[in-house]
């Protein structure tokens, strides 16, 4: 690409992080999805951004259908990329209107899949032990299913965050985004044995302040609550596909499924759109339909 267009990538970087505020992990995406556009202009023969017609915008769409990606995957680097030509227009009046006219594929309707209660009666039954790690997993599988945040959200949360006496954890959302969640006795007492008896014994002479550690003292990375979950799983002889965020969907599928209020439910979780918790209303009305599918007699 001309010199011009690697300066628009790099300042376009630096303001999706530093301006924008956004995670790594977001930023990291953004940056990967803007790259992979640049190295498809690259491989058509196109190096400066003031070449970009709808043409192309059309065309870099169909390769990304060529690969079979998700809807959701093909809608995120259409987005990234048109955020970039956003950027583009505003700093250098550069002309977005391929990637303006480029319509989102629709995504798949697929809800959420979440733990029923005999399923989570049976994970916090394979960490009921009292040895370290049976105590720092009980602790963090109380707190994500008390609490409903994300596991990056879990994984930064350091021990200021807690106050366990009120019962209510500080955490830091997506756009950096600060909110309080209350958990209740549960995860309280987990989390009160976990700090008192566990942690200072896995962390050993390690010493930093994040609440949940690994093995060796560390603190404990998002790959680690995997390895965490499916370790628990395995001993609880669950028979399903489990991840991670399955904790998150259950927490909010609970909470509506027993009547709380969509509003609330949507603060607990830090979703910035109603929408993206309404998905949950179906979810549940989808669990009543099965339930009296297979129970009503006549149904």
């Amino acid at each position: 690409m001309d010199e011009r267009t690697i300066q628009i990538r790099n300042e376009y970087i630096t303001y999706v992080r530093l301006e924008k505020n956004y995670s790594i992990h977001t930023v990291a995406e953004y940056e990967k999805d803007v790259d992979e556009f640049l190295e498809f202009l690259k491989a058509e023969g196109i190096y400066t951004l003031e070449s970009i017609t709808y043409q192309e915008a059309r065309l870099f769409a169909s390769r990304l259908y060529d690969r079979d990606l998700s809807r959701a995957t093909i809608s995120r680097k259409i987005s990234s990329v048109r955020s970039f030509f956003k950027y583009a227009n505003a700093q250098y009046a550069i002309d977005d209107t391929a990637f303006r006219l480029l319509h989102h594929p629709k995504k798949e309707e697929r809800l959420p899949a979440f733990f029923y209660v005999e399923e989570l009666e049976k994970l916090f039954a394979a960490c009921e032990k009292e040895n370290p790690r049976d105590l720092r997993d009980r602790a963090l599988l109380e707190l994500l299913y008390a609490t409903g945040i994300r596991v990056s959200e879990l994984t930064s949360i350091s021990l200021p965050d807690i106050d366990n006496d009120l019962g209510i954890v500080r955490v830091m959302g997506k756009g950096r985004k600060e909110r309080y969640v209350p958990f209740g006795s549960y995860a309280q007492s987990a989390i009160e044995r976990y700090i008192e008896i566990s942690r200072p014994i896995l962390m050993k002479t390690i010493t930093h302040n994040r609440l949940f550690v690994n093995l060796r003292g560390g603190p404990l990375t998002a790959r680690g609550v995997r390895h965490v979950l499916d370790a628990l799983v395995d001993r609880a002889s669950i028979q399903s596909n489990v991840y991670p965020h399955m904790l998150r969907h259950t927490f909010a599928t609970h909470l509506l499924s027993a009547g709380a209020d969509m509003r609330t439910v949507q603060e607990l979780l830090g979703h910035s759109d109603l929408s993206s918790t309404q998905i949950y209303t179906h979810t549940t009305k989808e669990h009543l339909r099965r339930t009296y599918m297979n129970t009503h007699p006549r149904a």
